[in-house]
């Protein structure tokens, strides 16, 4: 059996004296996944004009972040930034504003750089080479790959999560998807078998069967899955065990103090260092370890004489990759023209839509620009 399938629906029927290969499982899965594909593909604002820059835009903004949630930050950036050349030349603190909650900001500052290369070197123009693709900054295998394949019909795979996850099962693969020579593995057995017509939909609807059948949390929908009499994971009841992924490293526990100030129609503001964790952006005040209320006023170089209300705030949490910051807050109300040691007083109002803060602070920061 090597290139014409027995189909029973949309499902391929295998012979027990004749299992495929790797790479005809590959083949035979390509039919069910396109014609699953054309009944139940979600349908996405950036699927709606997949241009070079829409589908380069959203895919860096899904790595990391939920489908429903990108939506609203999809259009909003496109409103502000309809084309390379407006995303070159945009300050980059509009910018960071404008990715204000989506996290990762290097992700926003490479579109930056990337773009800009774009105006000068390809006439404002995403380069249709999936290998030209590759030296822009923040544009790895899987982006170029998606880039490539929707917007230019370029027969090149586009490997994330989802297609590491689903591809595994279907060939009940055991080698640890994190290992970067795993990706590279598939990545190879992909591009062999992609329909060269239809690459674009091919890797779409390898990362949609993974979003919605072959979840990532939880047990897959067999019975939903067009894939389902080619999957060896699931003929052998694998699905638990299957993909490998090493264990994660445990978080570092790091314990903050976090400083909410405000005075007379201003908030207490900071920037952090230009390296490191959230390097660049601005964050509420805060130190390493718990302080007291009186070690509080210390830190920030006031008195009490100059405060007008000073209350703890419920504690609050925040997970990074590899850190997880546990944060006590306090919320200061100083007498006008009281100066701290720490940070700088900025307008309210045009704090609120000038700084990008990070999701880190959101606990503490609602009570600056909520009230």
């Amino acid at each position: 059996m090597s290139s014409s399938w027995i189909f029973e629906g949309m499902e391929v029927l295998e012979r027990e004296d004749e299992p495929l290969s790797f790479e005809e499982r590959l083949q035979a899965a390509a039919e069910p996944l396109l014609s699953w594909f054309r009944k139940h593909a979600r349908v996405l604002p950036w699927r709606e004009d997949p241009t070079p820059y829409h589908v380069w835009i959203s895919e860096i903004m899904l790595q990391q972040t939920r489908v429903e949630a990108v939506k609203d930050y999809y259009r909003r950036f496109l409103e502000a930034l309809p084309d390379i050349r407006s995303l070159a030349e945009v300050p980059e603190e509009r910018l960071l504003k404008l990715w204000e909650g989506l996290g990762y900001y290097n992700r926003a500052r490479n579109l930056k750089k990337a773009a800009a290369i774009a105006v000068s070197s390809y006439g404002g123009e995403l380069p249709a080479s999936y290998e030209e693709l590759l030296l822009l900054p923040g544009i790895g295998s899987y982006t170029a790959g998606a880039i490539a394949s929707i917007a230019y019909g370029i027969p090149e795979p586009a490997v994330d999560g989802n297609v590491l996850r689903v591809v595994s099962r279907l060939l009940a693969a055991r080698e640890d998807i994190l290992k970067q020579s795993v990706k590279r593995q598939m990545e190879e057995l992909l591009r062999a078998v992609m329909p060269k017509d239809e690459a674009g939909s091919f890797n779409q609807a390898l990362m949609e069967i993974g979003a919605m059948v072959c979840v990532p949390n939880g047990a897959p929908h067999c019975g939903e899955c067009p894939l389902r009499g080619l999957c060896l994971a699931r003929r052998g009841g694998l699905t638990e065990e299957i993909p490998v992924k090493t264990p994660k490293k445990a978080r570092v526990i790091e314990e903050r103090t976090v400083f909410a100030v405000r005075r007379k129609g201003q908030v207490l503001l900071h920037k952090r260092p230009e390296k490191g964790l959230l390097a660049g952006l601005y964050e509420l005040p805060g130190t390493p370890g718990y302080l007291e209320l009186s070690e509080a006023l210390d830190w920030l170089g006031v008195e009490a004489g100059q405060v007008e209300l000073m209350e703890a705030l419920p504690d609050a949490k925040h997970i990074f990759s590899h850190v997880e910051w546990r944060m006590r807050g306090y919320y200061i109300l100083l007498r006008e023209g009281t100066e701290t040691k720490e940070g700088f007083f900025a307008d309210r109002e045009s704090a609120r839509e000038t700084y990008a803060l990070p999701g880190a602070f959101k606990a503490y920061a609602k009570y600056l620009f909520e009230s």
